[in-house]
């Protein structure tokens, strides 16, 4: 991952320029915007049953509500990040955010599942336009490492309290109001921080003569499109069916002609020297595995909260909110130690302490008491996962020159993004064959199901031990770097 920082940053370079007056007021501006990708991350997802039921839409069409934006944001995030590069960073910025704005009106419009879909799906490819600047603005605007650190943590505080609140707000809005004020609540939010963004954001530039490799899109974006919907068609089609296989030997092979592809042009989507450098690959690749861990257990407590306890939507989401709050304390956590103590130190007990909070809730049956087993679980599994992805995104962002500051963002970005997608598949394959042995072998569908989802869960905790020993492995390489302490 990065390297060891031996002491807290030092004072301002020489010559370096003045701190942004307005950089806080910024930060809260970046912080809304993110928190209004968030919240419908999560907010959807308990609206979907009544919007279902409202459309008309079949269950072999619902989960195309979430998968067509994931497919979107997965697919053109690297786009968006280099379009971050070429436009600016404020511009790409504000026309996300209004673009945003825009589809979730429409979405909350919409008398027809296509128009749903449709939404949907914009609001995934404008959310790989926001997300990749929100990040690049963050980098840009706080240039001296201790403040980064903690605009990061704030950030990531936000990120929490968004996801935890998407759940709760979901419950709230489609039982007191009606769905499609799930969708309508991101409007107000979004031209809140477009009209707050005009006034306080900079733009740094020095972006340089940045241009846009088409024929590298269209492979990167078709290679990546293609792949997370092999992975969404794997949970109902099966892994050895024909259209998934076909989309991943797809997916596989533009991937590599755009890999080709990069190594050959002038102006790179993804600039070769981002992914050579080992600290940043590290991070990459452990944000990525670590969101398997955090997919995995969002996935278990869904249905462990709804199904087998019973749980309404609202109270399964204030159930859920210990995991939001240990990965906010992780966040916080990361933040104050990225100046002063060396990656590797934060990212590996990180993974051990995930890997416990999560093997602790692969302890739990349909008789498992909450606040002994469960709550302590989830405490400890997100103050785990929130110092590791604090962590990875710090060294992920640094040492970029400003040129490359977009992609960079969406690299990180995407690294989650694909990560979550995997994760999600193959648990949910997992869980779903583990507790379809167990209902054959007698047991009830709450006993079967929860011994499904225990099972991923104990294979979630095997890969995490992995990653922290593999992290901790590479020491004597890109972890003794000072990539954490040093900008662009």
């Amino acid at each position: 991952m990065s390297a060891p920082v031996t002491a807290p940053p030092g004072p301002v370079r020489p010559g370096a320029p003045a701190p942004d007056p307005l950089r806080w007021w910024a930060l809260a501006v970046i912080a809304a915007a993110q928190l209004t990708v968030l919240l419908d991350g999560t907010i959807v997802n308990i609206a979907l049953p009544s919007a279902q039921r409202d459309l008309g839409l079949g269950d072999g069409s619902r989960q195309w509500v979430v998968t067509a934006y994931t497919l979107a944001l997965g697919g053109l995030l690297l786009l968006g990040g280099r379009v971050v590069d070429v436009v600016g960073r404020k511009r790409a910025f504000v026309t996300g955010l209004i673009g945003f704005a825009a589809a979730s009106a429409l979405g909350g419009a919409a008398t027809v599942p296509a128009a749903l879909l449709a939404a949907r799906a914009a609001q995934g490819a404008f959310a790989a336009l926001l997300t990749p600047s929100a990040i690049s603005l963050v980098v840009a605007t706080f240039t001296e490492p201790g403040e980064r650190g903690r605009a990061f943590g704030v950030l990531g505080a936000i990120s929490g309290a968004g996801s935890a609140g998407g759940l709760i707000a979901g419950g709230l809005l489609t039982e007191y109001l009606d769905w499609r004020w799930c969708m309508y609540v991101n409007v107000p939010i979004a031209l809140a921080a477009v009209a707050a963004g005009l006034r306080v954001l900079r733009d740094p530039g020095g972006r340089g003569p940045v241009r846009l490799d088409v024929p590298g899109a269209l492979l990167g974006c078709g290679g990546l499109t293609v792949l997370v919907l092999g992975f969404a068609r794997a949970e109902g089609s099966g892994w050895t069916s024909p259209p998934v296989g076909a989309a991943f030997a797809a997916g596989a092979v533009l991937l590599a002609l755009f890999a080709l592809r990069q190594t050959r042009t002038a102006h790179p989507l993804v600039p070769p020297r981002l992914v050579r450098d080992r600290a940043r690959a590290g991070a990459l690749a452990v944000a990525a595995l670590g969101m398997v861990g955090v997919f995995g257990l969002l996935l278990f407590l869904t249905y462990y909260l709804q199904v087998v306890r019973g749980d309404s939507a609202v109270a399964a989401g204030v159930s859920i909110l210990p995991l939001t709050v240990g990965m906010t304390a992780g966040v916080t956590l990361g933040a104050r130690l990225a100046g002063r103590l060396a990656p590797c130190r934060t990212v590996v007990p990180g993974l051990l302490a995930a890997a416990a909070g999560v093997a602790l809730l692969a302890l739990v049956d349909t008789g498992s008491s909450y606040p002994a087993q469960v709550l302590p679980a989830l405490l400890l599994a997100g103050l785990g996962m929130g110092s590791t992805s604090m962590t990875c995104m710090v060294v992920a962002t640094a040492m970029v020159a400003p040129a490359d500051s977009g992609a960079a963002s969406a690299l990180y970005t995407t690294a989650q993004q694909i990560g979550g997608s995997v994760g999600t598949a193959v648990l949910n394959t997992v869980a779903a064959e583990a507790a379809a042995r167990h209902l054959a072998a007698g047991a009830d569908r709450a006993q079967s199901t929860v011994y499904g989802f225990t099972t991923a869960l104990w294979g979630v905790a095997v890969l995490l031990v992995l990653t922290a020993l593999g992290t901790g492995l590479l020491v004597g390489g890109p972890l003794r770097r000072t990539a954490a302490a040093r900008t662009p």
